[in-house]
C-alpha cells in the first residue's frame, strides 16, 4: 500500500512538472503587437483599366507551347502604351523570344539589387468550363468591386501592379539606391524557360541580387486551420519535381491463354507498391518553422500543442496527414498520373507503362527519389527511370537574411495586422531560376486569399478585388523604396 502511494505521488509530481513545462513553453510563444488594417487605398481607375486590358489579351501557355508570337507581341505593346515612363527610363530587353527584362540602375551600383519577377502567361480554360464563369474569362470585366478574368490571381496582377508602382515612382522623380530588375517570363506555366534565360543573362553580367521576389503565398485569411487572424506566409523554398517512368515487357499472346509474364500486371504491381509505400512524413523544416511562427496566434488547445512540439510532433503529424493539402507539405508526394498498356481487349499487351509524379521535399533529391522507387518496386523486369524536365527542391532562404527583412518590412507596412511566417511552396514558380544569383529568392504575392479564393486559382471565376489590387501597387512601391511609406497612391498624370 505504501509503495502504491509513493507511485501515485511520483506520477502526480511528474504530471505537475509536465503541466508546468507545457504552460511555460506556451507562455513563451506570446504574440507580437500588431497594428490595425489600413484604410482602403484610393482607387486609381486608370490602373484598373490597365489590368483589365492586360486580362483581355489571352496569353495562354499550353502543353504544346507558349502563347502565339502575335499574342505575346500584343501584350508587350500594350505594356509599352500603358507605361511610357517605364519604357523611356528603364532599359528594356526581350529575352528568349518574349520574356521582358527591365533594368532600373541604382545610385549605388555596389548595393545588392532587387529583382521583382512575375509571368505574362496564363493557363487554358478547361473544356466547356467557360460557361461556368460569371464573366467571360478574357473579357477583363470590372464589376462588383473586382477585376474578373484569367490572370487576375495568376499572375498578371503582379506584372501590372509592379509596372504601376514603377510608373508612379518615376513620375515622382524617385531614384533607387539599389538597381531594380523587373523580370516578366512568358512561359512560366510550361516550365519557365524565359526566367531561366533571364537568370542566365544576369549571371553572365555578374549581377548581384539581394532579394528576388516571385509569386507564391499571400495573406491567408481563414485558410490555416486554428489560426485566428490573417497571416502573411512567405515561401522560402519550393518543392522539387520529377516524373518517374515504369516500363515492362511481356510475351503477349491471346487473352484466352493468359501467361504469367503479363506486362500490364507487372507494371500494375509496381504502381501498387509505390502507392502502398509513401515517403516518410516529417514536421521539421519549413512546415515546422511556419507552425512555430504562427503558434502565438492559434486557438487553444492547438496553441499549447504546437508550442510543445518536443512532445506533440507525432500528434501534429498524424493530424496534418489527414488533409491532402497539409499532408503534401510533410513529405515527398507520389501521384500516379499515366497508365498505358494494351491495344485490344482480347490481346495480352507486350508492353506496359506508367508515370508517377513526385513533388520533392527539401532534403530529398531526384536521385534519392528514383533510388527509393526502384527499391520499392523491387522487380528487375520493371525499368524505373526519371523523365527529363525534373528539378531538385530549391534552396531554403533564411529568415535572417537582409532580403527577408526587406520583404517583411514591406508586408508589415501594407498588412500591419498580419503576422508573418515562413512556408514551403508546394508547386513550381519562376523563383527557383533566380536562386543561383540571389542571396534570398522568396515567394509572396501581395493579396489576401480566403478559402473560396483557392478554388479560383487555375479554376473558374478568377478575380481580384480592386482594393486588393491597389494595396498590391502600394506594396511594390514600398518594397522598391526600401519599406518606407510612399504616400497615398495617385493616378499617373
Amino acid at each position: 500500500m505504501r509503495l502504491f502511494r509513493k507511485l501515485l505521488i511520483a506520477i502526480a509530481v511528474v504530471l505537475i512538472i509536465l503541466i508546468a513545462i507545457l504552460a511555460i513553453n506556451t507562455a513563451r510563444h506570446s504574440p507580437e503587437q500588431l497594428g490595425k488594417p489600413l484604410p482602403p487605398p484610393p482607387v486609381d481607375q486608370a490602373a484598373v483599366e490597365h489590368l483589365a486590358a492586360a486580362i483581355r489579351i489571352p496569353t495562354i501557355s499550353t502543353e504544346s507551347g507558349p502563347a502565339p508570337d502575335a499574342v505575346l507581341d500584343a501584350f508587350a505593346q500594350n505594356l509599352a502604351a500603358s507605361y511610357p515612363r517605364v519604357h523611356a527610363a528603364l532599359k528594356r530587353e526581350v529575352v528568349a523570344g518574349h520574356s521582358l527584362l527591365f533594368t532600373w540602375p541604382g545610385a549605388d551600383p555596389a548595393a545588392p539589387a532587387l529583382l521583382l519577377a512575375a509571368h505574362q502567361d496564363v493557363v487554358p480554360i478547361e473544356g466547356s468550363s467557360e460557361s461556368k464563369w460569371t464573366h467571360p474569362p478574357f473579357a477583363g470585366a470590372v464589376a462588383n468591386g473586382f477585376v474578373w478574368g484569367r490572370g487576375t490571381i495568376d499572375d498578371k496582377m503582379s506584372v501590372i501592379a509592379i509596372l504601376e508602382a514603377t510608373e508612379r515612382l518615376l513620375a515622382r522623380g524617385f531614384q533607387p539606391k539599389r538597381t531594380i530588375y523587373l523580370a516578366f517570363g512568358h512561359d512560366e506555366e510550361r516550365g519557365g524557360s524565359g526566367a531561366q534565360a533571364m537568370a542566365a543573362l544576369l549571371k553572365s553580367r555578374g549581377a548581384r541580387i539581394g532579394l528576388a521576389l516571385d509569386e507564391g503565398y499571400a495573406v491567408l485569411d481563414g485558410v490555416l486551420a486554428g489560426v485566428s487572424r490573417p497571416a502573411a506566409v512567405v515561401g522560402m523554398a519550393e518543392k522539387g519535381y520529377v516524373s518517374v517512368e515504369l516500363t515492362a515487357s511481356g510475351a503477349g499472346g491471346h487473352s484466352s491463354m493468359p501467361v504469367p509474364d503479363n506486362a500490364a500486371v507487372r507494371v500494375a504491381r509496381a504502381v501498387a507498391r509505390l502507392a502502398d509505400k509513401p515517403f516518410p512524413a516529417r514536421v521539421q523544416g519549413l512546415t515546422g518553422d511556419m507552425l512555430t511562427a504562427l503558434d502565438p496566434y492559434m486557438d487553444q488547445p492547438l496553441r499549447t500543442v504546437v508550442a510543445n512540439r518536443w512532445l506533440t510532433d507525432p500528434l501534429i503529424r498524424s493530424q496534418l496527414l489527414k488533409n491532402p493539402r497539409t499532408a503534401a507539405a510533410l513529405r515527398t508526394t507520389t501521384a500516379v498520373t499515366i497508365l498505358q498498356g494494351g491495344t485490344k481487349d482480347n490481346v495480352l499487351p507486350q508492353s506496359a507503362r506508367a508515370v508517377v509524379n513526385h513533388r520533392i521535399l527539401p532534403g530529398d533529391t531526384i536521385d534519392s527519389v528514383v533510388a527509393r522507387d526502384r527499391a520499392s518496386v523491387d522487380d528487375p523486369k520493371v525499368t524505373v527511370r526519371a523523365l527529363p524536365g525534373g528539378h531538385n527542391p530549391s534552396r531554403p532562404a533564411s529568415t535572417g537574411s537582409p532580403g527577408y527583412k526587406q520583404l517583411a518590412a514591406a508586408i508589415r507596412a501594407t498588412y500591419p495586422y498580419a503576422p508573418i511566417a515562413p512556408g514551403l511552396v508546394l508547386g513550381a514558380t519562376d523563383g527557383r531560376s533566380y536562386e543561383p544569383i540571389a542571396d534570398a529568392s522568396l515567394r509572396f504575392t501581395p493579396m489576401t486569399m480566403r478559402p473560396a479564393d483557392l478554388a479560383r486559382f487555375h479554376g473558374n471565376d478568377e478575380r481580384i478585388g480592386i482594393e486588393e489590387y491597389m494595396r498590391a501597387i502600394g506594396f511594390y512601391e514600398r518594397l522598391m523604396v526600401g519599406g518606407r511609406q510612399t504616400g497615398s497612391p495617385r493616378a499617373t498624370p
